[in-house]
């Protein structure tokens, strides 16, 4: 008689019991219910229903749950709000999830030093609103800023629109601190800017997807607030002429550019006209769209971008235009460019790329990229949006809806990425769904430099059992 499942049906419940027992009656959660609502997170990908759900108040209970699965030998998947797109939050089977949600709220502001330090569970949406209401600004942005954690956009090392003039998240952390797989914690929690005393350990664990570490804490680095900017949206003819549109906007201002945003022509006439999820602010149809986004130090901002406009359109660069002259018009801009959260319904099955090439590639990298999907009887459109000033594109393809036609579609788009020495995920993590694909943009001995690591610091590899790394891998 095979025992071995009863063994580790015992071991599974011994843990929980210990855990209960280390984390108190708020700490941890067991009913199916409840289990259930953390299973998966916003990839599509659906995870397992998990052992336990641990729900830790302090780093303190962090180290004891993971001394604990350390010592049962059971995987632990970290959670923060669960609105990723690579599955790297879903739960795979045997695992207990830990999430941050208790662990929120902003430690402390240090002005003098533009430091704010924060609990790992604490929403990026709350952490802009106290650097605000401080007179300065944490400028790390994506559109699930009211859901997701700090915690977790250390751990995928998020990006956002504001890259271009701030860096990705790796950018604005100061200090860290995490808990172990076995439940040390390391934490470097200082404020200092120059510091080049040996490793910088906290890279470790930022873009790791809690492969490597549980983040509890952060020091983040704030900038100055500038609260008032000002928007255009260019029409242009052509992907190349919004590259010459961006070197001809950092002569002229500079540091100033917060957000360089593409839309293709596929994207749009999608949203504005295909559907109802975006109203057209220009009319006819053009060869690619670019939104601009410029502080405003003065009030004549609006007049400089507008004669920045006329500049453009004098050198052919530009078409068409539009410039918002109130908060409302800005919101009805921007309602373009992120209308791409909302065509999941309209567009159907498809594959969400998040991508990244050199930005002076983008352009006829999203051409072969076309040209390669014609190609494909199964692929039934495409949707392109993004970051023109980073290189990231949101490459969204359609097709029947068969696993078979989604192979066929990825292994297409990510051959032609790995032949243009580009990234298979720029922003969004790898995840458990690009896991097999890593390979596509690591060399061997890049990836085996990543699974030594793994082995160091996760030996029984407990932490996000499944993601980023194939199961085979480590």
């Amino acid at each position: 008689m095979d025992t071995t499942v009863i063994q580790q049906d015992i071991a599974q419940a011994d843990a929980v019991n210990a855990l209960a027992e280390a984390l108190g009656p708020k700490g941890l959660l067991r009913d199916h219910g409840d289990c259930d609502r953390y299973a998966s997170d916003q990839s599509g990908l659906l995870g397992d229903r998990p052992v336990a759900v641990l729900r830790p108040a302090s780093t303190e209970d962090v180290s004891r749950a993971l001394a604990i699965c350390s010592q049962y030998r059971i995987g632990v998947v970290p959670q923060g709000g669960r609105t990723g797109l690579s599955g790297g939050a879903c739960s795979p089977q045997g695992a207990v999830v830990l999430s941050t949600e208790r662990m929120s709220g902003v430690v402390e502001i240090d002005r003098e030093a533009m430091t704010l330090t924060a609990l790992a569970g604490t929403p990026l949406e709350a952490v802009q609103d106290a650097a605000r209401a401080a007179g300065l600004d944490y400028p790390v942005d994506i559109g699930a800023r009211g859901s997701a954690t700090i915690g977790g956009t250390i751990a995928t090392n998020a990006g956002g629109i504001r890259v271009l003039q701030h860096g990705m998240t790796r950018a604005n952390v100061l200090g860290l601190e995490a808990v172990l797989a076995d439940g040390s914690v390391v934490s470097r929690l200082g404020k200092t800017v120059k510091d080049n005393s040996g490793f910088d350990l906290k890279q470790l664990f930022i873009g790791s997807e809690g492969t490597l570490g549980v983040v509890t804490k952060a020091v983040l680095q704030l900038r100055r607030h500038v609260p008032q900017s000002a928007l255009a949206l260019f029409a242009l003819p052509n992907h190349a002429a919004a590259l010459a549109c961006l070197a001809a906007a950092r002569q002229r201002f500079g540091t100033r550019i917060r957000a360089f945003e593409g839309m293709w022509p596929d994207y749009w006439d999608f949203v504005c006209h295909e559907t109802s999820l975006a109203t057209a602010p220009i009319a006819g149809r053009h060869g690619f769209y670019l939104l601009i986004e410029v502080e405003a130090e003065a009030a004549e901002t609006n007049e400089e971008l507008e004669m920045f406009f006329a500049e453009l359109f004098e050198q052919g660069l530009v078409e068409d235009g539009v410039l918002a002259k109130s908060l409302a018009e800005m919101q009805a801009l921007w309602s373009v460019r992120e209308a791409v959260g909302e065509v999941d319904d309209d567009f159907g099955h498809h594959v969400n790329f998040d991508i990244g090439v050199s930005p002076s590639d983008l352009g006829a990298f999203c051409d072969a990229a076309d040209a390669v999907l014609a190609t494909l009887p199964d692929a039934l459109g495409v949707l392109k949006v993004g970051h023109v000033g980073d290189g990231n594109v949101h490459l969204l393809v359609a097709h029947n809806g068969s696993s078979a036609a989604e192979d066929q579609v990825e292994a297409a788009i990510y051959g032609l990425l790995r032949e243009w020495q580009g990234a298979v995920t720029a922003e969004h993590g790898v995840g458990r769904i690009k896991s097999r694909w890593l390979g596509h943009c690591r060399s061997p001995e890049e990836l085996a430099l990543m699974r030594g690591l793994k082995a160091q610091m996760d030996p029984l590899g407990i932490l996000n059992p499944s993601a980023l790394f194939m199961p085979e891998d480590i």
